[in-house]
């Protein structure tokens, strides 16, 4: 009898023991092993990208199951990011991690490798017993396209994807890195007139629900827009807006990290559909000299056969002016929609001012507007920064504003009166174009003499904001 309670003693404290430590763990990963050895398994390789050197959809999707698994954190080495709110913590999954799953009782292993052509692609391996092949295959990749899709709807995110990198490069995989787009800028918040808005928002509405249209047409379902203005006018702020309405990722090309026109052919080809397209300073880039891409590959990149693989598509160009672009480019086809933004006039500083100080009526409003109507011309952008220096105090900014005017309105007097120049020089001086376009043209002595006051007497730190305005008039279409 006491013999009997002494095993049953020792067996708990190995029982505990074995709790307390991985020895269970290495057990069954050991007999896991040597059981493997008797079946035959099934491989498939699911590549990041298809023949056509495009993104495989399937591979994103595996992505966003295999990062939702609770399994994940149980893995060796999963990596640890914080997540859109700083209190968040996300576990993602790491190169060459494998993660186990189980379906309908059946045992899958994925694991994420670089493929064998050593050019930095990456491919995903699903294995899984080969008995198992015509029971669970066709059901699981369905059960993962299912849950990849609600995840999706749940953690919808719009990124901002960049070609930061060499396409030669051999330890980077794909062309484009991304990260999160978290630009405040809606459609409501832009100060622009509400007619423009509306006209914007009725075109986007339009384009989401004219699939068959396009198709019935033999068009190819995409939207390009011109944005065109002086620095500070709001055409990136209109930009992230366009992307928040549409809930599409932004992808942002910098043609000057493109080797020829063949690589930007390829980048086109990576971008996934559902998503905006986005090349800035588009008149400084067709006007140097000496540039990787050629004219005609811009052209092919923005109607040519290329551009027709993906569709839902909307494609946007910036520009300072549109004088010194050629007509080949603007032509109807390739862009569809000419929208100008031009220097700050009384009907914008009024909004501006609601916004930026709470303030929709003033003594000082009627200054203001005889300055406006004199010649006084200034970008949002600068009369934002003037602003929020000033915010505590409405009739301080608004005194600023009207000195900095009046600097301007100096700047504009004929040689012998007053030295002028532009505000921002050669570069930045853009001309807005088209018949409501504005000189944006001051004292650059002037203005940041007062600059310099505004910083001194400004009780905080100076931040920067950059709100669009666009001209009453509508756009044209094709």
């Amino acid at each position: 009898m006491i013999l009997i309670v002494f095993s049953i003693f020792l067996l708990l404290l190995i029982l505990r023991f074995l709790s307390k430590t991985s020895l269970i763990h290495i057990l069954v990963k050991g007999f896991r092993s040597f059981e493997d050895r008797f079946y035959v398994y099934q491989s498939y390789r699911v590549p990041q990208f298809n023949d056509h050197f495009q993104e495989n959809e399937l591979y994103l999707k595996v992505s966003t199951y295999l990062n939702s698994l609770p399994s994940l954190e149980d893995s060796d080495f999963p990596n640890l990011f914080t997540g859109s709110k700083s209190n968040d913590i996300v576990i993602r999954l790491d190169a060459n991690q494998t993660i186990h799953d189980t379906f309908l009782g059946a045992r899958v292993t994925w694991t994420n490798e670089k493929s064998e052509g050593g050019d930095g692609k990456r491919i995903f391996v699903l294995r899984f017993r080969k008995n198992d092949k015509k029971r669970i295959l066709r059901p699981y990749l369905q059960h993962i396209l299912s849950v990849a899709d609600d995840v999706e709807q749940r953690k919808k995110e719009i990124k901002l994807h960049m070609n930061l990198y060499h396409p030669s490069s051999e330890n980077e995989s794909g062309r484009w890195r991304s990260v999160p787009f978290n630009h405040p800028a809606s459609i409501d918040t832009l100060v622009m007139d509400a007619d423009l808005k509306n006209k914007v928002k009725s075109d986007l509405e339009m384009f989401l629900k004219s699939k068959q249209y396009y198709h019935r047409l033999g068009r190819v379902w995409k939207r390009s827009y011109l944005l065109y203005g002086a620095s500070g006018t709001g055409k990136s702020s209109f930009v992230a807006a366009m992307a928040k309405f549409l809930c599409f990722d932004v992808y942002d090309i910098d043609l000057s990290k493109i080797r020829d026109d063949s690589d930007l052919k390829m980048l086109l080809l990576q971008t996934t559909g559902r998503s905006m397209i986005v090349i800035e300073d588009l008149d400084q880039f067709l006007m140097e000299k000496s540039r990787a891409v050629s004219s005609s590959g811009i052209l092919n990149f923005m109607d040519g056969i290329v551009s027709c693989c993906g569709e839902e598509r909307v494609m946007v160009f910036t520009t300072k002016g549109k004088d010194q672009i050629d007509q080949a480019v603007l032509r109807p086809g390739r862009i569809d929609v000419h929208i100008q933004f031009p220097l700050c006039d009384y009907s914008i500083f009024k909004s501006l001012a609601s916004s930026y100080l709470g303030v929709k009526e003033h003594k000082l409003f009627p200054q203001v507007e005889e300055i406006f109507q004199g010649g006084g011309s200034l970008s949002p952008a600068e009369i934002g920064e003037i602003m929020i220096a000033n915010r505590n105090s409405p009739t301080r900014a608004l005194k600023s504003v009207i000195t900095a005017l009046q600097s301007s309105v100096a700047g504009k007097l004929p040689q012998g009166l007053s030295e002028s120049r532009s505000v921002r020089g050669g570069d930045d001086s853009g001309e807005t174009g088209g018949l409501f376009g504005k000189d944006g043209v001051h004292s650059v002595k002037e203005f940041r003499k007062l600059y310099g006051l505004l910083r001194m007497g400004s009780r905080r730190k100076e931040e920067s904001l950059d709100l669009g305005s666009a001209e009453k008039e509508g756009f044209p279409r094709v």
